[in-house]
């Protein structure tokens, strides 16, 4: 496998890791790419933004399995969740915030729990992770 194909597969598994419940540095790595000016930056901001937004998509999709044994609707109003409590109150918009560090992955996981619908999930973590890494290469010029 050549060595570009190695660098972008990081780049996606690294931008699908960051956006799960374990820690990663997908915004260093993109940035890292787009200041190498080696590859096209659409392809780079396309890579890390499906990588990221599959990575919420299983938190979502972790959400909604654990929904079948604990549904929301059993639940009293006052155990509900901060993360809970927002989604419930603003709808899918609030995955535009999925991006954000702490409270973005409890927002995925949050959202299919709720049984937010697949596809406007996907639309609103994939465009607010998009604009967060175009952001980050807009600010290296």
């Amino acid at each position: 496998m050549p060595e570009t194909d190695i660098t972008l597969w990081g780049l996606f598994l690294s931008a699908f890791v960051s956006s799960t419940l374990f820690p990663g540095g997908s915004e260093w790595m993109l940035a890292w790419l787009t200041a190498q000016q080696q590859y096209n930056p659409v392809l780079l901001l396309g890579l890390a933004t499906l990588g990221n937004t599959l990575g919420g998509m299983s938190s979502w999709l972790i959400g909604w399995l654990i929904a079948l044994r604990y549904p929301a609707r059993r639940l009293d109003k006052d155990r509900h969740q901060q993360a809970l409590a927002r989604i419930e109150a603003h709808g899918a918009p609030v995955l535009l915030l999925s991006w954000l560090p702490v409270v973005g992955d409890p927002l995925c996981l949050a959202a299919g729990w709720l049984r937010i619908h697949w596809l406007a999930a996907l639309v609103y973590i994939a465009l607010g992770k998009a604009l967060r890494y175009a952001v980050v290469m807009f600010m290296l010029g």
